[in-house]
């Protein structure tokens, strides 16, 4: 898993208009990746609908957000149109930057125990220097976690 301090990795990965975005586009900018299970399932929706929600004070505080899931750019693009979601998704299926990231691991649900997507945030400043970690993010309160972080790194 990435460490504080460490850089932002480089990947080019498909957004959800099945556009190529490479990471490093966010360099200059407070950036904050979350990592998520599955498109369209409860808890990832209550975590993507507080971003959306919120997303004229996370702009005011100068902060982009992008998900990154496993699941495809056909799905994005639906999870994305179906909430009218107003930031950037990230498909990797192959799972190279979920692995990179170190956020693919061992799960355990309902007694069953699965390799899937830990649920993390990862905030990056400006230089692109991971600077906060949200291990286990409040999907419902997700924003507001970023802002509180970042203002209280200003």
């Amino acid at each position: 898993m990435l460490k504080i301090g460490d850089k932002l990795p480089s990947a080019v990965l498909k957004n959800q208009e099945g556009e190529s975005i490479e990471l490093s586009q966010f360099v200059g900018k407070k950036l904050a990746i979350y990592f998520y299970p599955k498109d369209d399932t409860p808890g990832c929706t209550a975590q993507a609908c507080s971003i959306r929600d919120q997303e004229e004070l996370l702009l005011n505080h100068e902060i982009q957000v992008v998900g990154i899931s496993a699941d495809t750019v056909a799905s994005h693009k639906k999870f994305s149109t179906k909430h009218q979601l107003n930031f950037t998704l990230l498909s990797d299926p192959e799972k190279e930057v979920i692995q990179a990231f170190g956020v693919w691991g061992e799960k355990k649900f309902m007694g069953k125990t699965y390799d899937g997507i830990h649920r993390k945030s990862f905030l990056f400043n400006e230089e692109g220097e991971l600077v906060g970690l949200l291990e286990k993010p409040n999907t419902k309160n997700h924003a507001e976690e970023i802002i509180q972080f970042f203002d209280i790194k200003a």
